[in-house]
């Protein structure tokens, strides 16, 4: 083992969690596992090491981290969790890289940890998952050369939504930090409305083509997009089917489908970005939202370890702003698949 190939995955024993573990085993790095409940991870460990800590104990976090190449954070709700873990990534000195979809969560981390992170030379890459990440790196491919845009949108085509008791205890502590407010990113920031959403038809592309959508259904992108595009309206948008499931009590979690653990559900995310009356797209498809966050968290630990970044040195970034969009979208085939019209991309790696 040498110190570069040793990751923490903190939360190793939830659902987002043990994808992300299998990920970096199957790339060749050496997963540490870490997160509040010891048993847990004992029942999961199979054969490697574990190092429980509790995010209020600051000196068991550091146990945990040391001698690790980076972390990343799978345990929400990560407005607990993000800012202990990020402080002890900051006294250790290597990246952090966290899978929040919770909005306050991620704005919180650029707006406290920009200067501090760039003062200890430290990476902190937040949202770098399915919500907030995919969609980043889909946006920064489709504008291209351009230098801005008047609209971004992200419609997000879930064929059905099947949420972990993670998802559901993060947004739970969302909706109680905005008063049951719902949050859109407009006139170039992010503010909250009490009004119901929209309902309109998106024509998403083949296979899925035109389908219901809550407008205004906002996700993380609205905090990584406009993090370093300019950008001044960001709107995500959810298939009924989607939002539905998410909303009922009883819908049941992710049945895997398969030996890797991954669900049926497929997606298909959409992405417009106009500039006067011009349009660029981008589109990706894929099966099971919270197995793809694992090769879109470990593509980035990669390359944070590897030197692979368009902006070296520490501090707060999203991933588009961090990375080469169209290069990372394309090494993440075959899990996710790609096409990007109006911007130059070729298939050519």
């Amino acid at each position: 083992m040498t110190i570069e190939q040793t990751v923490v995955v903190y939360g190793a024993y939830g659902h987002t969690g043990r994808f992300v573990v299998a990920e970096l085993r199957e790339r060749g790095f050496v997963p540490v596992l870490s997160g509040r409940d010891e048993r847990k991870l004992k029942e999961t460990a199979d054969g490697l090491e574990v190092r429980s800590a509790a995010v209020d104990d600051p000196a068991a976090l550091d146990r945990a981290l040391a001698g690790a190449a980076a972390v990343i954070n799978c345990a929400g709700p990560f407005a607990t969790t993000a800012g202990p873990l990020i402080e002890a990534a900051l006294r250790a000195g290597i990246p952090y890289v966290d899978v929040a979809a919770e909005i306050e969560a991620n704005a919180d981390t650029f707006a406290h940890y920009g200067e501090r992170a760039r003062a200890a030379g430290v990476p902190v890459l937040p949202a770098m998952a399915f919500y907030g990440g995919l969609g980043d790196l889909l946006a920064t491919a489709a504008m291209g050369d351009w230098t801005e845009a008047d609209e971004v949108h992200v419609a997000y085509g879930l064929d059905n939504w099947h949420p972990t008791a993670g998802t559901r205890a993060a947004g739970a502590v969302s909706r109680e930090r905005r008063g049951g407010r719902r949050p859109v990113h407009t006139g170039g920031r992010l503010s909250y409305r009490d009004d119901a959403p929209p309902t309109l038809e998106w024509a998403f592309p083949a296979p899925m083509g035109p389908r219901a959508v809550i407008g205004e259904f906002t996700m993380a992108d609205v905090v990584t997009v406009p993090s370093h595009l300019a950008v001044p309206e960001v709107r995500t948008y959810m298939t009924t089917e989607a939002a539905g499931d998410l909303a009922a009590a009883d819908t049941p979690p992710p049945v895997p489908a398969d030996a890797s653990g991954r669900s049926d559900q497929t997606f298909l995310v959409d992405v417009r970005v106009r500039a006067g009356a011009e349009e660029r797209r981008a589109v990706a498809t894929g099966r099971d939202i919270y197995a793809v966050t694992a090769p879109l968290a470990v593509e980035a630990v990669a390359r944070l370890l590897t030197g692979r970044t368009r902006a070296p040195g520490g501090g707060v970034r999203s991933a588009g702003a961090l990375f080469d969009a169209p290069d990372f979208l394309r090494a993440l085939a075959p899990h996710v698949r790609v096409t990007v019209s109006g911007a130059g991309w070729t298939d050519a790696a």
